[in-house]
């Protein structure tokens, strides 16, 4: 467990020290912001897109829920950089030798850039403040809501090792990382409303959105409690899988 949480360690810092995780972040918020409180001038047309407008209802639903849709890219550039840096320096061959495991390199990362998710969506605590200052949010909505977001954002960070471990070029990483969230956020929801049995129910099994909404709405589905765990331990494994064929390449 020392040597997984010292990996983990040096993944933080390089974030914290870096600009790549302060220009990730301030799009993230930015976003949040314009959706959570947007300008005057955007309170006309699309109302029901934002949150916190003049005589409307406000509600963090509609807010999770583009957190959720957001980390289909966040989180493939947050990762992008992990594994696929130490294959292009060269410095995967040390850590190969190193005196850790293929298990306790993925961990290590993982937690890392988990930790450093878990602070970039404690940022958005902000808005919260500012709904009890001017609305009346639901106590159970927020926290189901945040849960959902804990949960996905570790499924969609263990996807993005797992993009990461294929390739030394970042950019296809990403690349990667996006196609296969959108399958579980995009296509796996458009197939479940229009394909035959029994394959729209397996889509809806697999539609990643679809049980975020749940949180969203503040709903706690065991379910889908499973499926975002099932996810972040499935890619995981395969990344420890793809370390270990390389180490005997």
């Amino acid at each position: 467990m020392g040597k997984i949480l010292t990996l983990a360690r040096k993944e933080v810092a390089g974030y914290f020290f870096s600009p790549l995780g302060y220009v990730i972040g301030a799009i993230f918020l930015c976003a949040c912001a314009f959706k959570f409180a947007p300008p005057p001038g955007f309170w006309t047309g699309s109302q029901d897109f934002f949150i916190l407008v003049p005589n409307q209802p406000a509600s963090l639903r509609g807010l999770f829920e583009l957190m959720g849709m957001g980390m289909t890219v966040i989180a493939p550039l947050l990762t992008m950089k992990i594994i696929s840096e130490e294959y292009h320096s060269g410095t995967i061959e040390t850590l190969m030798t190193a005196p850790v495991t293929d298990t306790q390199v993925v961990l290590g990362k993982f937690l890392g850039v988990f930790t450093f998710y878990l602070a970039l969506l404690g940022t958005t605590l902000i808005f919260l403040v500012l709904m009890f200052i001017f609305a009346q949010p639901d106590i159970g909505l927020v926290l189901m809501g945040y849960l959902g977001m804990i949960l996905l954002g570790g499924a969609f960070i263990a996807v993005g090792v797992f993009a990461s471990t294929l390739s030394r070029y970042q950019l296809l990483s990403v690349v990667v990382g996006i196609v296969i969230l959108s399958l579980f956020m995009l296509v796996a929801g458009r197939v479940s409303v229009h394909a035959p049995q029994p394959w729209n129910q397996v889509a809806t099994t697999l539609d990643a959105m679809g049980h975020m909404q749940k949180f969203a709405r503040g709903i706690f589905d065991t379910q889908s409690v499973v499926f975002f765990l099932s996810l972040g331990g499935g890619f995981l494994f395969l990344s420890v899988k793809l370390l270990e064929s390389r180490r005997w390449r």
